[in-house]
């Protein structure tokens, strides 16, 4: 055969129609309006449904997470007459949600003037989910599990983007801890370490993030706190301490003001430090020298 006879045979529209039977991208048609015409099995499986019936009553706007992102690619459709690798976060049928590059584009027919969108979904939800283990993988301490320097880098960002942005800041400085590694090695020092996180953690809420700046040192940033907020959860930590920790450690805490950048902030918290001593800490000897 030709090449010329084989392209001939690749254009036929059968052999189109089993080609988008067989790829892994979703391919679709839908009215102007919104109505899924047509699609191939891997347009199905990415939005879960079993046949283009189980769209009947639907519209394709149903099925984004946020409306909004519907709203700007159908700008950017007749502004432009097309889209290339629009992000969007799609929900299907039983609940769950897939993220998906769309490429798509306004096609009208020359005999009726009726216009079709024509589109490619690119299903990118494992790659997302990579993506933020791994943001997770590098904004986390490797040894006690908390947050590191990187999120105050990105809390810095949102002070700039808004500079009466409310937060209170909880510094945290176990006492005497580098004698306590001397004397008992650094082994048992990073396990105190990783004691005061899971304490830090428990005593605050899920949506606080607990920060490790640096050897024995920790803040606790509460987002959209006010003076008495901060207050109120730093005299938990320091209660809760007396009968959950073992260990000798000091905290202060400050809420920012206005325009203040995230290092004058921490600065002041820590310039602000209160002696915290856990009354049973003698119950465990290698404690002792924490005191001392």
């Amino acid at each position: 055969m030709s090449v010329s006879s084989r392209f001939r045979s690749l254009s036929d529209p059968d052999s189109l129609r089993e080609f988008a039977k067989r790829v892994r991208e979703g391919m679709y048609i839908i009215s102007r309006d919104g109505v899924i015409l047509d699609a191939n099995p891997a347009f199905l499986e990415i939005l879960g449904a079993k046949s283009l019936e189980d769209f009947r009553g639907h519209c394709a706007a149903d099925y984004f997470v946020d409306p909004s992102q519907r709203t700007e690619e159908i700008r950017l459709l007749e502004r432009d007459g097309s889209v290339r690798e629009f992000e969007i976060a799609l929900k299907r049928l039983d609940g769950e949600e897939r993220t998906v590059l769309d490429t798509c584009y306004l096609i009208e027919d020359p005999e009726t003037g009726e216009a079709f969108v024509h589109g490619i979904l690119v299903d990118i939800t494992s790659r997302k989910r990579l993506e933020a283990e791994l943001r997770e993988m590098s904004t986390r301490d490797a040894l006690t599990g908390a947050l590191n320097r990187r999120y105050l880098f990105d809390l810095e960002e949102r002070f700039a983007a808004d500079p009466e942005l409310r937060c209170g800041c909880i510094f945290i400085d176990i006492d005497n801890f580098k004698k306590y590694n001397d004397l008992h090695g650094h082994q048992e020092g990073d396990e105190v370490l990783k004691r005061m996180t899971r304490f830090l953690m428990r005593c605050t809420r899920a949506e606080e993030a607990v920060v490790r700046i640096g050897g024995d040192e920790f803040v606790v940033i509460l987002n959209n706190a006010e003076s008495e907020d901060t207050r109120r959860v730093a005299e938990r930590l320091r209660t809760e301490a007396e009968t959950q920790m073992p260990i000798s450690f000091s905290l202060g805490w400050a809420t920012r003001e206005s325009g203040e950048p995230v290092q004058r902030l921490l600065d002041r918290a820590d310039h602000g430090l209160l002696e915290v001593r856990v009354v049973k800490r003698q119950s465990d000897p290698r404690m002792i020298a924490l005191a001392r």
